[in-house]
Order: C-alpha cells, then sequence, then structure tokens
C-alpha cells in the first residue's frame, strides 16, 4: 500500500473504511504520539484518551483523553465502592441512597429477606431447643433410674402452647409415631405411679459366709429352712437359714461347683461343675449343734487361731456322689448348668460344648442330646410342673424345649443383642430372661416372635429369679439387686451400703416360699458371701 511523506499508511477511499475504527492524528513532537480511539468507549466522552510519553497532543487527542481520564477515574471509584458495600454485612443497616437509586430497592429488598429468614431460623431454634427437652424427658422416664424431678409424660407436652400445636402436627403426620408415644406414655404412666407408691420394705436379715472363693449360684428347698450354694471354690454347701451354720459341704466335684438344685421331693442335690460333670448327692443334714468345748480346752485354743467359722462348729464333709452324669454320650466341656425335670426321674444339664442333654437319673444314660445353639450354653432350668425346657446361650437366643410328646419340639426365642445370661419359667406359663445387654425380657409360651414387657437396666443381669406372687429378683454386675414385677414396673432396690449389700458382682439370686422364715430372698456374689434379706412385698393384684 502507498505510504504519505510522514510515512504512514494511507487508508483506502472505499466503502471498506466504514469498517474500520477513525483514528485521529496530530502533529509528533519528540517521538511520542497522541491516539484517540472514538469507537467502543465507556467514559463520558465516548472514548477512552491514553497518552503516552508525556507529549502535548493534538486538540482531536486532547479533548479524548481528558475525558477518558476522568471517566476512568469516576468509574473506578464506584467499582470500588460497589465492592466495599457487596462484600459487607447483609445484617448491617445500609443509608438510603448510598448506591443510588438504581441500587438501593434492591438492598433493600434482599435485607428484608435475610431479616424473615434470621427470624425463621430463630423460632425453629426455640422449638428445636423445646422439642429436645421433651424428648429427654420421654427418654429418661422409662429407663431403670431415678425419676428426679422429670415431667411426667402426659404434662410434657403442655408446656409451650405454640411449639405444642407444631410438635402436634408434626406427630400428626405420621401416624406410628403417635401409637409408639401413647404406647410410651402408658408405660411410663405405670413406672411413674409406681415409683410414687413405693411400699416395699426390705433389709439385710443374715450372711452366709465360709465360701473360699465367689459363690456362682444360690438355691433354695421348699418345705425346709435350707438354702444350697454352689461355689469356685470345689465345693457346694447347704445351711440353715435361721442359724446361718453351714450343716453339710459336698466336696466331690474337681472343678468349679457352677449350679445346685435340690430335688422337688427327696432330700438329694443336683450339681454341674467346671470338671464336665453333673453329679447327685446326699443331702442329709444333722440339725443339731455340736456342744461347744470348755475354755480351759487347749484345743479350742487351737481352732481359734485357725478362724472364726472353725472355732464355732465342726462341717460335716460328703465325698461320694450317688450318681453322676457323665462318659461316653456325654459332655465334654464345663457344664454350666444342671436341673431337675418335673418328677424328679429325669435330669436336664447346659455345657459350654454348645449343647444340652437330658438325661434318665435311674440309668445315668443320655436320652437326648440338644443341639442347635451357636455358642457355649450358659443357663438351663425346667418348668415346675410341666415336662419344658429351656436353654439360653451366649448366640443371644434361648430355646424352648418340649418333651410332652415322643419327638421333642424346639422354638427359638430372638430378642436380645448379646449374650442370655439366665431363663425362668413363672407359673402363668411365661418365660423371663436375662442378658448381658442390661435387659430382661417376659415372653409368653406361644409367641416367641416379640416379648410382652421390656425391662432396661443400667448393667449387665446374672441369674434371676421370679417368686411366686409375679416378683423378679435381678442380680446385676453393679452388685445391685432390683425388683420388678411382670409388667416391668419397678418395685424396689435392695439397699446397698459399705455395711449393707455385695461387694461385687452378685452372680444368683432365689426366692423362698416359707412365710416362717425370716428371709424370703437370697443372693450370691463373688465376694464370696451369700446374704438373706427379708422383703416385705405389696399384696398382687388381682
Amino acid at each position: 500500500m502507498a505510504l504519505d511523506l510522514l510515512g504512514r499508511q494511507k487508508m483506502p477511499l472505499d466503502g471498506a473504511s466504514s469498517k474500520q475504527p477513525a483514528v485521529a492524528t496530530s502533529s509528533v513532537s519528540g517521538g511520542a504520539t497522541g491516539v484517540s480511539t472514538a469507537a467502543g468507549g465507556s467514559g463520558p466522552a465516548g472514548g477512552v484518551g491514553v497518552g503516552v510519553g508525556g507529549s502535548t497532543p493534538g486538540p482531536g487527542v486532547a479533548g479524548a483523553a481528558a475525558g477518558g481520564v476522568s471517566g476512568a477515574s469516576v468509574m473506578g471509584k464506584q467499582l470500588t465502592a460497589k465492592r466495599s458495600l457487596k462484600l459487607g454485612s447483609l445484617a448491617e443497616d445500609i443509608m438510603p441512597g448510598a448506591l443510588g437509586g438504581g441500587e438501593e430497592p434492591f438492598r433493600a429488598r434482599l435485607h428484608h429477606l435475610f431479616s424473615q429468614i434470621e427470624k425463621e431460623f430463630e423460632l425453629l431454634h426455640v422449638e428445636n431447643m423445646s422439642l429436645r427437652e421433651k424428648l429427654e424427658a420421654v427418654a429418661g422416664t422409662p429407663r431403670d433410674s431415678t425419676v428426679g424431678e422429670r415431667l411426667p409424660l402426659q404434662d410434657a407436652f403442655e408446656v409451650d402452647g405454640s411449639v405444642n400445636k407444631s410438635f402436634k402436627s408434626k406427630l400428626g403426620s405420621a401416624g406410628s409415631k403417635v401409637k409408639a408415644g401413647h404406647k410410651l406414655r402408658a408405660q411410663t404412666s405405670r413406672i411413674v405411679s409406681s415409683f410414687k407408691a413405693q411400699s416395699v420394705v426390705s433389709s439385710l436379715v443374715r450372711e452366709f459366709c465360709g465360701h473360699k472363693d465367689g459363690v456362682w449360684q444360690v438355691s433354695t428347698k421348699a418345705g425346709q429352712p435350707i438354702i444350697g450354694t454352689a461355689s469356685a471354690d470345689h465345693s457346694a454347701c447347704i445351711w440353715g437359714i435361721d442359724t446361718g451354720r453351714c450343716l453339710l459341704q459336698y466336696q466331690g466335684h474337681s472343678g468349679s461347683v457352677n449350679s445346685i438344685k435340690f430335688h422337688p421331693t427327696r432330700d438329694i442335690v443336683l450339681t454341674g461343675s467346671g470338671d464336665a460333670t453333673a453329679q447327685i448327692w446326699q443331702a442329709a443334714v444333722n440339725w443339731e449343734v455340736p456342744a461347744r468345748k470348755g475354755h480351759s480346752s487347749e484345743e479350742e485354743l487351737e481352732e481359734e487361731e485357725e478362724g472364726p467359722y472353725e472355732e464355732k462348729e465342726r462341717i460335716d464333709v460328703l465325698r461320694t456322689p450317688l450318681c453322676e452324669f457323665s462318659g461316653p454320650g456325654g459332655h465334654t466341656a464345663v457344664v454350666v448348668a444342671a436341673d431337675w425335670l418335673p418328677g424328679g426321674d429325669q435330669v436336664i444339664t447346659a455345657s459350654w460344648d454348645r449343647t444340652a442333654i437330658l438325661w434318665d437319673v435311674e440309668t445315668r444314660e443320655p436320652l437326648h442330646p440338644l443341639c442347635g445353639h451357636d455358642h457355649e450354653l450358659t443357663h438351663a432350668s425346667a418348668h415346675p410342673s410341666q415336662r419344658l425346657v429351656v436353654t439360653a446361650s451366649r448366640d443371644s437366643t434361648f430355646r424352648l424345649w418340649d418333651f410332652r410328646d415322643p419327638i421333642p419340639a424346639v422354638s427359638v426365642f430372638q430378642g436380645h443383642t448379646e449374650n442370655v445370661t439366665s431363663t425362668v419359667f413363672t407359673r402363668d406359663d411365661k418365660v423371663v430372661s436375662g442378658s448381658d445387654d442390661r435387659s430382661v425380657k417376659v415372653w409368653e409360651l406361644r409367641n416367641m416372635r416379640s416379648a410382652l414387657t421390656t425391662i432396661r437396666t443400667d448393667s449387665a443381669v446374672n441369674r434371676l429369679a421370679v417368686s411366686a406372687s409375679g416378683v423378679i429378683a435381678i442380680p446385676h454386675d453393679n452388685r445391685h439387686i432390683r425388683l420388678f414385677d411382670l409388667n416391668g414396673q419397678r418395685i424396689a432396690r435392695l439397699p446397698r451400703t459399705s455395711r449393707q449389700g455385695h461387694r461385687r458382682m452378685v452372680s444368683a439370686v432365689a426366692w423362698t416360699e416359707d412365710i416362717s422364715s425370716n428371709c424370703n430372698l437370697f443372693s450370691s456374689g463373688f465376694d464370696r458371701r451369700v446374704l438373706g434379706w427379708g422383703v416385705c412385698l405389696p399384696p398382687k393384684d388381682n
């Protein structure tokens, strides 16, 4: 293309010139150039002016530059102001007209909306706190703990009117939750009423001391004022209730004696042991108290050095059983429990070898091995009048075995989440089970799908017992003993202080129906002691 005298490129004179931006030039001094672009500007002068080299531009360039510089400075200030305002808190009050007429309605609208959102969150927070307090009151009352000053459930939902309406509307959308709430309210009301009508008097009457290790189980005998104890010191003892004296000690086992049961009618005892055997032995006791020796005897002085129990009396010792259940077809591991079936002609044993065995007493032969549990058995007991047996296991289940027909039938009860430690029958054809999951459940024999009652406690449950009037005595790992009825209402907690109660885990309890004795409840523990309690129970509701 042609160049003019100053070396600039000549612009074409055809229609293409309208497509190019117009460039105005002026005289050049000192090699500096001033350029004003008239197209595509955003400043008040319609263009952006740029000065280079500090030389004086021509008239057209000067006007564009002045307008461009002033427009850029004003725009920069406005952008900075906008950024600072937008980065500020929306909760901050903004003076009207700060951003000009176009921005003010938008900011005011945002401020109004966020204020409404903030109020909604405040209301939700207040409602949430109120609901949390109510739920804590609901969840805290049915547990086995002190009720304290919590409101009853029926009054808790009448505290706040506005919150109460929204809470009821939310519950109304879920019918199952409302039903569960009503059921929980009924159970809680029964429990609270049982606390208000506390009429049980209990006291420690007697201690039975003499075992050299923990006592696994205590058992009573109907019609006689005696109790039996099974201990980890490889011995079992028979004690007089009224005197607290050991009448007979059995030393026929070579392992820990884990269970003891009296025959329903005869003076014989069944024990299960860690030596993998169960034995029957004679329980003939000497009721006469041995005569005390004179104070001048040298033998008495020697006996006084041996200990306080040897000083008082001489204990009869038995080492030979009447019969033993072992051998081919028997257990291969620890026998943890044994019991008599009605009539006393058969016994049931439970073992760590995951089986229970039904034995014939006359022939001493195994009749039926009961298999099916996935882990070690922990307990076994028989119905007092029917040929029914329950076995408990560490597989979190217990099984009901029916021997009333020639072919035994079995039912599996699932409901606990940890080891089932004990299962016993009641006189009205129910089963009560205790577990390490800190719960006790009452079951109907004909309904194995769900428990009738669930009692929640604060410690693992050991071998429990049910009285003839339907009172459940629950021994715990935390050294406490609690009393509940079959409906799940707590009746009492036996006193436990530094002078009363067990000092270590309570392993088992047993009731006696002999009303002539001062003691009607006995407990054994790993503090080597057996305690006799006098519990005055309320009359049974008809």
